[in-house]
């Protein structure tokens, strides 16, 4: 079967990118203290670090002081790479719709951009944190950043990978860019692969089958070509049974020292069997626990079952991406499938704001990753899974005390390593300042656009909106300015989205 190469190329990086992919990323100032496998004890000025908003307050001063901040002023979260939600709002709005705002996350908006911050020489993590002021009086944004290796380190020395694709071939997949997009992508990525690589292939529908068991890629390129051009869409959606199969295919297929990986690519809209993500994880939680084989999902079509693959991701040690074949490429920022790598398990950020000068705080999004602070050093507590090339950057909102001058925060991230299992930290403190943020770094500004954009399509009208909030047309040109001088067509991108959801709310 004549396969078209050229355009397979240019959606390739689809699912292979997906799942082996790591994210756009870069560096800014890391720094801080380290501290290798910490039990206990504080970090910083004598400051933990801070999560989870308290409740709203009452008097009508302060109706959009967010939170009243925790008693130790700790925010935990973990960490998370995901991007799907960005994605998806923006292949909703394209063709002229609005988003659901369940469907957005603020945190996976801001993730979808690449960033500067600098990056460590092996496994683990730098630390960036900084600041600048709101149009808003005494409030600010704090970012905190997080970067891994670059994924180009010792590439050609990674692990080889056992990857299970699970490929959903329901009926709702027969849609143009759904199943034969994921074809496409597979068809690519199986050349890209190395010859020790591994590739199983299960298929769902109303039930799921094993199409190919775990092969290595070696002399079979061929036998996995016509495993993927066969494939055809049928009944219904029993995600269920394919996820079960598929970790089944992948324990069957365990390799020692590989990076074993389930791949899910599906519309999530799961209509036959079971449908409840903690359900059909609970199934496969010896294969996810026991052996370390992570779940990632890569969501396609126009309908999207968001909030099952986003779930599912999360329960399953992974992370989602959402891809249109427009814009697979950059998705996945043109990496090849050999970035399949772990640098570190269960990686979780705490940030402490100092009392004496934070008056309250809100982190933005993360609402489902929130972690208890007392679990930050709990080991047996999940955590997320980061790869190289991945950053991280978290938002928060701060109501800084009038006149405040000296230490702000100071943010840790804790992880194991993902071969020994072995507890490391890393910190890096932030003091007072009085930049405003539209003459910070350009790429704090681009995340500032982004969570502000994801704030208002969340709800526009609600009384906490974050603080100093542009209006959609201001935002949009905010973003055309920066697209002009970061030369990033990503920036560029968000500005034009930014103007059509503006047009959909006139």
């Amino acid at each position: 079967m004549e396969r078209q190469r050229t355009r397979q190329v240019m959606l390739a990086l689809t699912v292979a990118g997906g799942l082996l992919l790591t994210g756009c990323g870069g560096g800014d100032d890391g720094g801080g203290s380290s501290a290798d496998g910490a039990k206990g004890g504080s970090y910083g000025s004598g400051f933990p670090a801070p999560d989870q908003p308290q409740g709203e307050q009452n008097s009508e001063e302060s109706r959009d002081d967010y939170v009243t901040p925790s008693p130790d002023y700790l925010s935990t979260f973990a960490l998370d790479v995901d991007t799907a939600s960005y994605g998806y709002a923006r292949r909703t709005l394209a063709e002229g719709r609005r988003p659901d705002p369940s469907t957005i996350r603020p945190e996976e908006f801001v993730n979808s951009f690449r960033q500067d911050y600098d990056r460590p020489d092996g496994n683990g993590f730098t630390v960036t944190v900084d600041g600048a002021r709101t149009a808003r009086d005494d409030w600010s944004l704090v970012r905190v950043g997080l970067a891994t290796r670059s994924a180009q380190d010792d590439a050609d020395d990674r692990p080889p990978a056992a990857l299970t694709f699970v490929i959903d071939i329901s009926g709702s997949m027969s849609e143009p860019g759904r199943l034969d997009l994921a074809q496409r992508s597979l068809d690519t990525m199986t050349e890209r692969l190395r010859d020790d690589d591994s590739v199983a292939l299960v298929t769902f529908s109303d039930q799921a089958e094993t199409v190919l068991p775990m092969t290595r890629v070696g002399d079979h390129r061929d036998r996995i070509h016509r495993a993927i051009d066969g494939l055809e869409p049928t009944y219904s959606t029993n995600l269920g049974a394919g996820v079960e199969t598929g970790y089944e295919t992948a324990v069957d297929g365990l390799r020692e020292g590989a990076t074993n990986r389930v791949v899910l690519i599906s519309d999530a809209l799961a209509n036959d069997g079971e449908t409840d993500p903690d359900a059909i994880l609970d199934r496969i939680d010896t294969a996810r626990r026991e052996h370390g084989i992570t779940l990632f999902g890569v969501g396609v079509g126009s309908d999207y079952g968001d909030a099952l693959m986003e779930r599912l991701a999360d329960k399953g040690d992974g992370h989602t991406v959402y891809v249109s074949g427009d814009d697979a490429e950059k998705v996945f920022c043109e990496q090849l499938p050999q970035n399949i790598d772990l640098t570190a398990r269960d990686a979780k950020a705490q940030v402490a704001f100092d009392p004496e000068t934070v008056a309250s705080f809100r982190l933005i999004g993360y609402d489902n990753r929130r972690v208890a602070d007392d679990d930050f050093r709990d080991d047996r507590v999940d955590g997320g899974e980061v790869g190289p090339g991945h950053t991280v950057t978290a938002l928060y909102a701060v109501r800084t005390r009038p006149g405040a001058d000296g230490h702000l925060a100071t943010a840790t991230v804790r992880w194991q390593d993902p071969k020994t299992r072995a507890p490391h930290e890393k910190s890096a403190a932030l003091e007072t300042f009085d930049g405003s943020l539209r003459d910070a770094n350009p790429r704090f500004q681009v995340d500032a656009v982004a969570a502000y954009f994801a704030d208002a399509l969340r709800d526009g009208d609600r009384h906490d909106r974050l603080p100093g909030r542009p209006s959609m047309g201001e935002l949009a040109d905010w973003a055309d300015r920066l697209g002009d001088r970061t030369e990033d067509s990503a920036v560029r991108q968000l500005a034009d989205t930014i103007r059509r959801a503006r047009h959909l709310a006139d």
